[in-house]
């Protein structure tokens, strides 16, 4: 993993425990292990961890840097999720790939499945690079 792919996702994202496993220009997967603290009253897992790994590998496709020392930010405009199937406890992937879009403004969709390729959810959004961030070259990180 690169050194950019280990800073991508801190705070909140450290605290459901997700970790950027693959990135690359125009496609990012993000893997979460879903535990007991990850589960609603039903024992799945709850639909706003589906949603948050969604928006992350959404947003990471369209945000790759790999200049030294530097990186891209962006933000979520729209994100529509669509849950497929339940999540029980372990290993959940969420792939995100670039679809489409422009200097600042870009779309993507994506899918999280579990550990037996059964898919969960969908999702498409649209996203926002920051300012500096328009360049594939980004800003200082």
């Amino acid at each position: 993993m690169s050194a950019a792919a280990s800073r991508a996702l801190m705070g909140y994202h450290e605290l459901l425990g997700m970790q950027v496993v693959e990135w690359s220009e125009g496609v990012a997967v993000v893997e979460l292990v879903a535990d007991e603290r990850h589960l609603n009253r039903s024992g799945i897992v709850h639909g706003g961890v589906l949603t948050s790994m969604l928006d992350s590998a959404l947003s990471l496709a369209g945000l790759y840097c790999d200049a030294p020392g530097r990186v891209r930010r962006g933000m979520t405009l729209s994100l529509t999720t669509t849950f497929v199937g339940p999540a029980g406890a372990g290993v959940l992937r969420a792939t995100g790939r670039l679809r489409g879009g422009g200097r600042k403004v870009y779309m993507a969709s994506g899918e999280v499945i579990d550990a037996d390729g059964e898919l969960l959810a969908i999702a498409e959004g649209s996203f926002r690079r920051r300012s500096g961030s328009e360049s594939p070259e980004g800003l200082p990180g």
